[in-house]
């Protein structure tokens, strides 16, 4: 079925400008990550870090994000999502000032983490009103839509990032985040609620439906699934700038031309799925998926060293396929869960942030060699995934 529910309310917006609105929240997180990359090795010299501590102002960032996630979102489904959205709007945007005026690393941590919580609200709620206003194929398409365009920040923010740090300092990065709080702001006060169904009880009780949603024994199995991914995903994320421009010898500007190609195939991945699917069921798109991101992760293990192109070669069907099942895996999940749409949302975000902030860990310790170290991680995931899909996937409503 088709039909919209909600967009009858979008007055100011309607249906495409609500698109391109949730397009826009989505954003929030991919740049607020990829837009300073290229700036974190010398940002690691201005801050004299002999300890690694900049790379916390990423995990620092990831973990309070998914931790926020978990509050935001109950707390939609209970308040409405429109007065959720715009406080974490406005903590986003003070938290993005206030990195500009860091002084240490370590208040830059604490900066971060204010700019994270306020990026949770903005992130569980995007995904709560996808849920809210369409069903069906509609959701299906309009959600590898968004999923799709939502890559657009991992291909530009490392070439904005690159482009603004011959203009400024690394500051001036943070000015651009805050500038996008300031227009998020802006879209919010257009935005009419999408949440008809406002849960009753106490805040407490709302946060509480989170064990509920938790305790759907086929949307747990699928989110560890769809998201286990992402330990590989953050750590390229987290190590990508190491790897082109201290192993490779890149420029920044370089290193962001690699890093967009890669986001590329991010992009197409989810529009790619909307054609696969008219031929192929989604249990062939799923198996196939994971079976090349595994090859692929073979491939960056044995040929990935050799240069930053074979890299980034090898690593292209991770990237692509990891897109591909983005749409596919989140209407799944939806699926499974009929209300609730906050707290599912929620717990999808938080499951994908903690996931990633582990493969973010793991990068910053430097054991091994981080290109053969996410070689590794795809092949793990990916082999997991698959063992745990072959079960599950009798049970679960498609």
């Amino acid at each position: 079925m088709e039909q919209v529910i909600s967009l009858k309310t979008q007055k100011k917006l309607g249906e495409k400008r609500l698109i391109f609105f949730i397009i826009f929240l989505s954003l929030v997180i991919p740049l607020s990550t990829d837009i300073y990359l290229p700036a974190l090795p010398k940002m690691a010299v201005i801050f004299n870090d002999t300890k690694g501590l900049v790379s916390y102002t990423l995990i620092g960032f990831f973990i309070f994000f998914g931790l926020s996630t978990l509050v935001w979102g109950p707390i939609s489904d209970k308040y409405g999502r429109k007065p959720i959205l715009t406080l974490g709007i406005i903590i986003y945007t003070i938290g993005s000032i206030l990195c500009v005026i860091a002084t240490s690393v370590y208040s830059l941590i604490i900066y971060r983490i204010i700019q994270s919580i306020g990026g949770g609200a903005i992130v569980a709620i995007a995904g709560a009103i996808v849920k809210d206003s369409f069903e069906g194929k509609k959701r299906e398409s309009v959600m590898a839509f968004v999923q799709s365009m939502s890559m657009i920040a991992p291909l530009l923010a490392p070439i904005l990032g690159a482009f603004l740090l011959k203009i400024t300092s690394w500051r001036g990065l943070f000015v651009a985040l805050a500038s996008f709080g300031i227009l998020a702001f802006i879209g919010v006060l257009l935005f009419e609620e999408s949440n008809d169904d406002k849960h009753e009880g106490s805040v407490i009780s709302s946060i509480g439906r989170l064990v509920h949603v938790a305790k759907n024994p086929n949307f747990s199995s699928l989110m560890i699934i769809f998201l286990l991914s992402q330990i590989g995903n953050m750590a390229f994320v987290s190590a990508s700038a190491y790897i082109y421009v201290n192993k490779f010898h890149l420029s920044e500007q370089a290193y962001s031309f690699f890093f967009a190609a890669n986001a590329f195939f991010l992009i197409i991945g989810p529009l790619f799925y909307i054609k696969m699917s008219k031929y192929f069921s989604s249990f062939q798109i799923v198996v196939g998926s994971f079976a090349i991101t595994t090859v692929s992760g073979i491939l960056v293990c044995i040929f990935g060293l050799s240069s930053p192109f074979i890299f980034a070669i090898a690593l292209i069907p991770t990237s692509f396929f990891s897109g591909v099942l983005r749409p596919l895996g989140t209407n799944l999940m939806f699926n499974q869960q009929k209300g609730d749409a906050g707290s599912a949302s929620s717990l999808m975000n938080f499951t994908a942030t903690i996931f990633g902030t582990f493969g973010m860990f793991i990068a910053s310790l430097n054991k091994i060699d981080n290109v053969i170290l996410l070689g590794a991680l795809t092949i793990i995931t990916s082999i997991i995934s698959i063992i745990l899909w072959f079960p599950i996937s009798k049970k679960i409503t498609m």
